[in-house]
């Protein structure tokens, strides 16, 4: 397989989420990535819905590997992953802290032996520091962020994310460091060592909605916040069939667009008040005139106007709609990365591995 990243070869210990997505994308590029599995198997394995023999989820985040299955507390499978790392550019490993020591392959075994290697481990809380024992998936990470207080419903109550995003952080930064590392190597001949923390990955990421807390504030009331429902133009809306729209531009050309073609164009100034209570009677009225058609309606009212909006779909059909779902040689389905370059072919899907030998 051709791609930016030919002649890459990756050991990828990592299960679940983070580190298999921040490995498939490399080997979607053309890296070649050998999956170590524990005797169990990686868990995604059995996660269902499954297709064509394999869990969707599996098949989307570890296509185009080769899979192994070594028990790492035996001497022959101590002894298969050192034969493994002897030909390898880079380490991704996703255990919690400790793991790998006790197992005998921490950065200092790895890098005395093969001191070029790019060596990434991704856990909770970070390597050290007084969470870095403790257990946390996705939802966790969310909840000691702060992130999920401003993931909530009408009545307050946080709800549980759609998208796993500490873990798709952790991922694409670890991605990016072992890239940055590799080149960095390219003119030193050393690799490197690094510590993804998915808390630490996902907190950049609130820089726009989060400005008072890091000034060393209050935290933020999702109400009172431009892109979190405390503007009039970058919120959600119910239809007359029950299904629902949003407004998802705060330009105020584009809240003179809608308002002067509804008529209320005095209803201007209140688009750009402060979000918030300052914005309410506005959201009132979107709201009365939302309700008043259905989303086929406004779907059709909108064609054409100059307006940030869009209907909100469902899954299924959003998937659909994008062009990214590919088919492979089995017939099963593939969300396409979303990199491409001017110079590639059209992207096909890797294999998606069994279970391989033991050692």
């Amino acid at each position: 397989m051709t791609g930016k990243l030919a002649g890459i070869r990756v050991i990828d210990l990592s299960q679940f989420l983070p580190g298999p997505m921040l490995t498939v994308m490399m080997a979607d590029q053309g890296a070649t990535v050998v999956k170590v599995e524990p005797p169990a198997g990686d868990p995604a394995r059995q996660q269902g819905p499954f297709e064509a023999g394999h869990s969707v989820w599996f098949r989307n985040l570890n296509r185009g590997k080769t899979a192994v299955t070594l028990d790492l507390k035996t001497p022959a499978g101590a002894a298969a992953l050192w034969d493994l790392i002897a030909g390898a550019d880079v380490l991704v490993e996703g255990f919690r802290p400790g793991v790998m020591a006790r197992l005998g392959f921490d950065y200092a075994a790895v890098a005395a032996r093969h001191p070029g290697i790019v060596y990434c481990a991704i856990s909770a809380f970070g390597q050290a520091g007084p969470m870095a024992d403790h257990p946390a998936h996705d939802l966790g990470i969310w909840a000691e962020s702060g992130l999920l207080a401003l993931n909530d419903g009408p009545d307050g109550t946080p709800v549980v994310p759609g998208v796993a995003a500490s873990d798709m952080s952790a991922g694409l930064t670890g991605l990016s460091a072992v890239l940055m590392a590799l080149i960095g190597r390219a003119r030193t001949g050393r690799g490197d060592y690094i510590d993804i923390a998915m808390q630490a990955t996902l907190l950049p990421w609130t820089a726009h909605v989060a400005g008072l807390a890091v000034a060393g504030g209050p935290a933020p009331r999702s109400a009172d916040q431009r892109s979190l429902g405390g503007a009039a133009f970058y919120n959600v809306y119910a239809c007359a069939d029950g299904r629902h729209v949003v407004l998802c531009g705060r330009e105020l050309k584009f809240a003179r667009t809608l308002l002067g073609d509804l008529g209320r164009p005095d209803l201007l100034p209140l688009a750009a008040a402060e979000a918030g209570p300052a914005q309410a009677p506005l959201r009132a009225y979107l709201a009365e005139t939302f309700a008043t058609r259905t989303q086929a309606e406004w779907v059709a009212w909108f064609a054409g106007r100059d307006v940030a909006f869009a209907p909100v779909r469902d899954l299924a059909d959003g998937l659909k709609r994008s062009g990214l779902v590919v088919t492979d040689a089995d017939g099963a389905h593939h969300i396409a990365p979303a990199i491409r370059f001017a110079d590639d072919d059209a992207w096909r899907p890797g294999v998606t591995p069994d279970q391989g030998w033991s050692g």
